[in-house]
């Protein structure tokens, strides 16, 4: 999905949220899962030192967006989550909310047999190689009236270069990886299936699946 269109589609689906309250009504909390054509993004406050490239080049998709965090980058074989949550229906607190998003994830790699990791003062998931840290998740949101939006993104198969023209989030050095770096044979749509399945665990959820909507 192009980022332009899933980005839309969140602020469709948080301002309908926004709306239903005004109106005292409930919608369903929402989780959208989707891979994205190669792009950057950068969030509100990023500072543009963290680019490797002109940010006013054409041939590179790079937009400033509403969400927390530094520079990242999407490309097909990382799944991208957005999680458009009513946090009133579950806890009004980004901390927590921010942990969750990690839990989630590091639930979805322990089933793999993958251990994973927090580091203390920065965001995503992490997996200790040789003594080295490197980055398989990154996580950055925006919650605007306690709607969630933006969210988490899980490298499972895709191309890594793109992450060398960037700082990635901001650290120096920060080394980034796949999950098939630890298990040949991942597939795509099991991945999705099994974040979906955390994702439910971890908020307490029922899911309903409209892949095919």
């Amino acid at each position: 999905m192009p980022y332009l269109t899933a980005w839309q589609w969140q602020k469709q689906l948080v301002n309908e949220r926004k709306q239903a309250r005004r109106d005292g009504k409930d919608l369903p909390d929402v989780l959208l899962l989707v891979e994205h054509p190669a792009v950057y993004t950068l969030g509100q406050g990023s500072s543009l030192e963290f680019l490797k490239f002109d940010p006013d080049d054409a041939a590179i998709e790079c937009h400033r967006v509403e969400r927390g965090g530094e520079v990242t980058y999407h490309a097909i074989g990382q799944l991208v989550g957005y999680p458009i949550l009513n946090l009133d229906y579950h806890q009004r607190d980004l901390h927590w909310y921010l942990r969750q998003l990690e839990e989630t994830i590091m639930q979805v790699l322990a089933t793999y047999g993958v251990a994973s990791h927090r580091i203390k003062g920065l965001t995503g998931v992490w997996i200790e190689q040789n003594g080295q840290f490197q980055k398989i998740a990154q996580v950055g949101i925006k919650v605007s009236q306690w709607v969630t939006m933006h969210g988490f993104a899980l490298n499972v198969a895709m191309e890594l270069a793109g992450f060398e023209r960037i700082v990635p989030c901001g650290i120096a050095d920060c080394q980034v990886c796949n999950l098939q770096d630890f298990i040949a044979d991942v597939s795509l749509p099991q991945v999705r299936s099994a974040i979906a399945a955390a994702f439910a665990n971890t908020f307490n959820l029922q899911m309903q699946d409209f892949s095919g909507f």
